[in-house]
């Protein structure tokens, strides 16, 4: 005789009834898919955020603090004991009939004259590659390579293969101009004196025109070659190309890239650092090295540091002016 087995009723298990309600996020308030797909970038970026937040941020702030204190070396130790001194480390760095003040303006003088040319001369010898590296011929891809070499390089071994370059008595500097070529009446010290500021200019353009030439290059590829010969069949010359077609597509990226030049040339403490030492020539006394030698040499971190914050207001002011230029620049040029 057979059997017959009635199957019994299984309960449900505990995670169907979780399922009917909506699962998890029936228990819990459901986040909305707006917020989620917003989130996502700034979780992404929060690694970036804290590190920009522990090397720049709070480094400022702390720099900030400072230049309202009597900060020197007697205070190292514990610099809540340094006595408040409000604004008078601004006001002794702005005193231009003082000596301090005096050689903070010489400083800013000298700064100023150097980041003009050195920003004029990296872009123009950049564009000026750039849009060489343009025609075909042989050999570009080479040469491309080589332009990029001093960008490539180590900041402070190249700077110093530039310390034995300019040295009086073997360096190569005199060695070309004043035994082979003759340009020089006598050998020239390159790294002390009034020559100093030249030697300077020469090693920040050579470091920098690279990035502009690399700049420029990878913008000029986005221009169409429809417009170079529409242009050259209508008589337009090489000058009247680059005049009409070149320099304004370049004009946004432009834009950028004097900024950035700007603002790492004024701020450049490696090269004269590296020239010159803890004591820069007068003539190349850049703020940055002047800045260091007020917080470093003398002691006087108060001090130094309303220098700081007082170029970074200039930095800040001269950029936002910039951008405010350019920005009705381009806007006017839209229209």
């Amino acid at each position: 005789m057979t059997s017959t087995v009635t199957p019994s009723k299984v309960p449900p298990a505990a995670g169907d009834d979780v399922l009917k309600s909506g699962g998890v996020r029936g228990r819990f308030p459901r986040i909305p898919d707006r917020i989620r797909r917003g989130g996502l970038p700034y979780l992404l970026l929060l690694p970036a955020l804290i590190l920009e937040l522990l090397i720049h941020i709070i480094p400022m702030l702390m720099g900030i603090v400072m230049s309202f204190r009597g900060l020197t070396q007697f205070f190292i130790r514990n610099w809540n004991a340094a006595p408040w001194n409000g604004l008078h480390n601004y006001d002794i760095a702005v005193d231009f009939n003082a000596p301090i003040g005096k050689a903070l303006l010489h400083s800013f003088y000298v700064t100023c004259g150097f980041t003009v040319l050195a920003v004029g001369f990296s872009w123009l010898i950049g564009t000026a590659a750039a849009v060489l590296m343009q025609e075909n011929f042989r050999g570009r891809g080479l040469l491309r390579t080589v332009f990029l070499i001093p960008y490539a390089l180590p900041a402070y071994a190249a700077i110093i293969t530039w310390v034995f370059m300019f040295q009086h008595d073997n360096g190569l500097v005199n060695h070309v101009l004043h035994d082979q070529l003759g340009v020089t009446d006598k050998a020239s010290f390159w790294l002390i004196g009034d020559n100093s500021f030249y030697a300077l200019v020469v090693v920040a353009v050579w470091k920098s025109w690279p990035f502009a030439f690399l700049m420029v290059m990878a913008a000029l590829q986005n221009i169409p070659r429809e417009l170079y010969e529409a242009a050259s069949i209508d008589g337009a010359g090489i000058w009247q190309q680059i005049r009409r077609i070149t320099l304004p597509s370049l004009r946004s990226v432009n834009q950028v890239l004097v900024l950035v030049l700007f603002l790492w040339t004024f701020n450049d403490f490696n090269t004269p650092y590296v020239l010159f030492g803890k004591s820069a020539p007068e003539s190349a006394d850049l703020i940055s090295i002047h800045i260091y030698q007020s917080s470093f040499v003398t002691w006087n971190f108060g001090s130094g540091a309303a220098m700081s914050v007082l170029l970074l207001l200039f930095l800040l002011v001269v950029t936002a002016v910039y951008l405010f230029f350019t920005s009705r620049g381009r806007k006017s040029a839209d229209v």
